[in-house]
């Protein structure tokens, strides 16, 4: 079992950036996929970004491609997303999860994959 807390998130103006964190305790990631997700009321669970165990590769959805950048830092058992020129249909809760497996089946982000969830950070984008 592992613990996730997210932080960062907030308000933001259009064309801002904010940077989330999620932080493990309880159990190492090192080894996992991470990802992002994020939802609305309007929308279930959507992946957003996720990255191997050692960061070395990164799968983006369409929408936050080239804007959004996930990382990850091992040693400290945290995991990032780095958000750019946010836009108002980011607004979301936003929740960081560990994969189930010990393999690369996670990259495609389907939420069931995932075991452990954080509680999620709010990013609020107002226009």
């Amino acid at each position: 079992q592992v613990q996730l807390v997210e932080s960062g998130g907030g308000s933001v103006q259009a064309g801002g950036s904010l940077r989330l964190s999620c932080e493990a305790s309880g159990s190492t990631f090192s080894g996992f996929y991470m990802a992002w997700f994020r939802q609305t009321p309007e929308k279930d669970y959507e992946g957003v970004a996720s990255i191997s165990a050692s960061g070395s590769t990164a799968y983006y959805a369409d929408s936050v491609k080239g804007r959004f950048s996930i990382t990850r830092d091992n040693a400290k058992n945290t995991l990032y997303l780095q958000m750019n020129n946010l836009k108002p249909e980011d607004t979301a809760m936003y929740n960081c999860a560990r994969c189930s497996f010990w393999s690369a089946r996670c990259r495609s982000m389907v939420p069931t994959d995932f075991g452990d969830w954080g509680q999620g950070t709010q990013v609020t984008v107002s226009s």
